[in-house]
């Protein structure tokens, strides 16, 4: 059996210092195989960094994906040339990165692809149903000997992710949404053999809204004057993450747990 760990939307330090808290005690205890995480807000909350890729590869994970804040920090976009990170696949096409990886596994592979959704984006991302059918048609999958694919599905709204998850449904692994912050309670797996969850939720502060300091939010809706953004560095955090347990021979998703953890940061 495999077990793959996906962790939801790392949100600046203390979001990684709950990563460094809780992972290595968690891929102990659960004998955990593969650590994919979404990173995008890792860096303050936008974007990622050389350095603190580094500092959460040292904490365990081992493949991350991104989102709509990929490109925020122009300088560090060499990082996607890197064969364990992948941007979402429907960005344009002259975009630095790859919009999906192989993981290896005893000698077969993971096909790793990330979509963004485009429902209240503010950029105007290609179709990500459309980007789907395109790589699972140009991807050899059985010259790779692909046994399971892995989806990170960056959307905001909850129906476009169930759509993709109901379009892709049969054809692929796991649909795991992110972006939202907010873990849903609706894991499963469907009778074609899909696991999904609409959003995985986050590794960041806990007592805060999405991750920012909830002052500044209340005061941005109550003047509609943005505040700027504030991420708190101690005090109560949360871990979000499921856990995907897969057959390798039979190549099924035998289970999606989800895990969650509440702990101090000082």
């Amino acid at each position: 059996m495999l077990k793959v760990l996906f962790i939801g939307d790392i949100v600046g330090r203390i979001g990684r210092e709950a990563i460094a808290e809780v992972l290595p005690k968690l891929k102990k205890e659960k004998k955990i195989n593969i650590v994919i995480a979404n990173a995008e807000n890792s860096a303050h909350g936008s974007g990622i960094t050389e350095r603190i890729i580094e500092e959460l590869e040292s904490y365990g994970i081992d493949y991350f994906t991104i989102g709509d804040h990929a490109l925020r920090r122009k300088k560090q976009a060499g990082l996607y040339g890197l064969q364990n990170i992948v941007r979402p696949a429907n960005f344009p096409p002259d975009v630095p990165g790859q919009g999906y990886c192989l993981i290896p596994v005893d000698g077969k592979n993971i096909l790793l692809i990330n979509l963004i959704g485009r429902v209240f984006m503010r950029a105007d991302y290609d179709c990500p149903f459309r980007k789907l059918d395109e790589i699972l048609a140009n991807v050899d999958l059985q010259a790779n000997n692909i046994f399971a694919i892995i989806i990170d599905m960056h959307a905001e709204t909850t129906s476009e992710k169930v759509a993709l998850m109901h379009y892709a449904d049969g054809r692929v692994s796991a649909v795991l949404g992110t972006h939202t912050h907010v873990k849903t309670a609706d894991e499963q797996i469907t009778d074609k053999g899909t696991a999904f969850i609409t959003d995985v939720g986050m590794v960041g502060a806990g007592d805060s809204s999405l991750g920012i300091a909830k002052e500044g939010a209340i005061r941005t809706f109550l003047t509609q004057i943005r505040e700027t953004h504030i991420i708190p560095k101690a005090g109560k955090a949360i871990f979000n993450s499921v856990l995907l347990t897969i057959n390798i021979k039979s190549a099924k998703v035998l289970a999606i747990k989800s895990i969650t953890k509440n702990i101090i940061i000082n």
